[in-house]
């Protein structure tokens, strides 16, 4: 928290911030999979599962959440231009992934390639299969 941190990547407090982002974008993603609109004509593929009150909840807290996450990424983004003026240049390490390290440093070890095509190809099937039209869970029958 005081800027003491000389490993590589993310500060303890940087890597919490990105998971309060992943983890408020994840809830506003899943508010919209149940909500509804008033009109009837916006509807997430899984708010026929919910009650119309549920949806309606749903929809409100997902119009409100929108400015929790335009909040966090403001802030992430204000960290950004700090430690800029700091002089850390982030941004390019950011878009590329590639940051040079001070001597000494330990590189981390890249990751498997393998493992990142079996998380994107779950990935792709899941939001497939709630696109596509999932049933609902009441009606859902183990095969026989």
């Amino acid at each position: 928290m005081r800027g003491r941190w000389r490993g590589i990547g993310h500060t303890p407090l940087g890597a919490l911030s990105v998971i309060a982002l992943y983890a408020a974008v994840a809830i506003q993603a899943g508010l919209g999979l149940v909500s509804e609109d008033e009109d009837g004509i916006f509807t997430g593929p899984l708010s026929g599962l919910i009650s119309i009150d549920a949806s309606d909840r749903a929809r409100d807290l997902h119009e409100s959440w929108f400015n929790v996450v335009l909040g966090l990424i403001i802030l992430h983004v204000a960290a950004i231009v700090f430690y800029q003026f700091r002089g850390k240049h982030l941004t390019k390490p950011m878009i590329t992934g590639r940051a040079s390290l001070d001597p000494g440093t330990q590189p981390m070890r890249p990751g498997k390639w393998w493992v990142a095509l079996i998380c994107l190809a779950v990935a792709i099937g899941v939001v497939r299969w709630i696109v596509a039209g999932a049933p609902p869970f009441g009606h859902w029958s183990p095969p026989t």
